[in-house]
C-alpha cells in the first residue's frame, strides 16, 4: 500500500517583489485636502452666521449668538478694523465678509498648492468644462 498526500502539492511560485503604485499616499493627500477644505469653509461659514446675526439684530445676550461671536473674533485673519464706516453692521459686513471670503480663498489655494507638489500626475484631479 503507497502512502497518498490528501493534498496534492502545488508547484512552488517564485517569490515577486510587489510594487507600490502609491495609492496610500494619495488617499492621505487627498484626505488632508479634505480637512483643510472642510475647516476653512467651517471658519467661512461662521463668520457668514456672524455677519447675519448682527445685521438682523440678534441678541447679544443669546448662549449662540456669543458662542458665534467668540469664534467669528477669533478667525477674522486680524481684519476686525480693516473698514470703519459710521454704521457698525456695515463695519461687521465688510470686514468680516471680506474674511470669510479669504478663508475660502486660503483654502482653495491649500488644497490647490498641495495636490500640485504632493499628488503624481496621473492622480491630479483633472478639472475641465464640457461643450455641447
Amino acid at each position: 500500500m503507497t502512502y497518498r498526500d490528501p493534498v496534492p502539492q502545488q508547484p512552488v511560485v517564485e517569490q515577486t517583489e510587489v510594487v507600490d503604485d502609491g495609492y496610500g499616499k494619495i488617499r492621505a493627500v487627498r484626505a488632508m485636502c479634505t480637512v483643510i477644505s472642510a475647516i476653512c469653509t467651517l471658519f467661512a461659514v461662521v463668520l457668514a452666521i456672524h455677519i447675519l446675526l448682527v445685521l438682523g439684530s440678534a441678541n447679544g445676550g443669546n448662549g449662540f449668538a456669543q458662542f458665534i461671536a467668540s469664534w467669528s473674533g477669533a478667525i477674522t485673519l486680524g481684519l476686525s478694523d480693516l473698514f470703519t464706516p459710521g454704521d457698525a453692521k456695515m463695519q461687521v459686513l465688510l470686514n468680516q465678509g471680506l474674511a470669510a471670503i479669504l478663508w475660502l480663498i486660503i483654502g482653495a489655494a491649500l488644497t490647490a498648492i498641495i495636490g500640485r507638489l504632493a499628488l503624481p500626475v496621473q492622480a491630479r484631479r483633472i478639472r475641465y468644462r464640457r461643450t455641447i
